[in-house]
């Protein structure tokens, strides 16, 4: 009981001092204890329990403007400005983004097709415009190639590869599942930078067997295939770079997914 008193009377003089320091009265701050919750502290606690879950569906991925939207197909009524103060309060934020690097060699590409594209990245219907990159992902097992095909259109990728090896059957793989996805399409322009395997006399052969047309960015011109480069910039940035991938085959898995 002694021991008992001793501590009260210690914790009691440590929230005098406390209270002094906030400019608080101690009768105010036991009356602010046994206060309910205010609406507003309700709402907050609610709506970020729901950040956690769409922030966390997202792999993390998702900042501010996207929890946004989230939360407003969701039903909520709630400004940008309130997720994103909501999510700085409470220490979630989207994963960083990571410099991206171009790897495309077209030293050895003696004759390009022409760019057919010309950058203009908007097509009325499926099937118009395809474009297509190469870029590699880091596993423990070495290099990890990937190939894409994307329709401008739709902006979603209809075609991929990946391998161990950055060669023509890679890139072909990615058309030839793309050809396969779409169905039987003609005179689709065939967008990608001038990179060896993408100038080789066979990728160009398969080509033209599917009456598809081939386009070339201009050399040294990156922007020519922008929506390309953009979406390797967003697998990077969102999955890849923060991700340690032991085996070619997990990062298989987890690219899988992501497309």
């Amino acid at each position: 009981m002694k021991y008992a008193f001793i501590r009260e009377q210690r914790l009691n003089h440590s929230l005098i001092i406390l209270c002094s320091m906030l400019g608080v009265s101690t009768n105010g701050y036991y009356d602010w204890l046994g206060r309910p919750a205010s609406k507003t502290t309700k709402d907050n606690s609610r709506l970020v329990t729901k950040i956690r879950c769409f922030h966390k569906a997202s792999y993390s991925i998702y900042g501010s403007p996207r929890i946004h939207q989230d939360l407003i197909v969701d039903g909520e009524s709630i400004s940008r400005q309130r997720v994103a103060r909501l999510m700085r309060m409470n220490g979630i934020q989207s994963k960083v983004a990571k410099k991206f690097v171009i790897t495309t060699n077209s030293k050895n590409t003696l004759s390009p097709e022409p760019d057919l594209l010309k950058r203009c990245f908007r097509t009325t219907n499926a099937n118009q415009a395809w474009v297509s990159d190469t870029t590699f992902i880091r596993t423990r097992q070495g290099w990890l190639y990937l190939a894409i095909m994307l329709d401008l259109y739709q902006r979603k990728v209809i075609g991929w590869a990946m391998s161990d090896r950055n060669d023509t059957k890679l890139v072909s793989d990615a058309l030839m599942m793309a050809r396969w996805r779409q169905g039987k399409v003609k005179d689709v322009i065939v967008h990608s930078d001038q990179g060896s395997t993408y100038a080789s006399n066979e990728y160009r052969r398969l080509l033209n067997e599917h009456n598809m047309r081939c386009s070339m960015s201009r050399k040294g011109e990156c922007h020519d295939n922008a929506v390309a480069e953009s979406f390797f910039s967003s697998l990077k940035t969102e999955l890849t770079d923060d991700e340690d991938y032991f085996t070619r085959s997990q990062a298989k898995q987890s690219i899988f997914v992501y497309i």
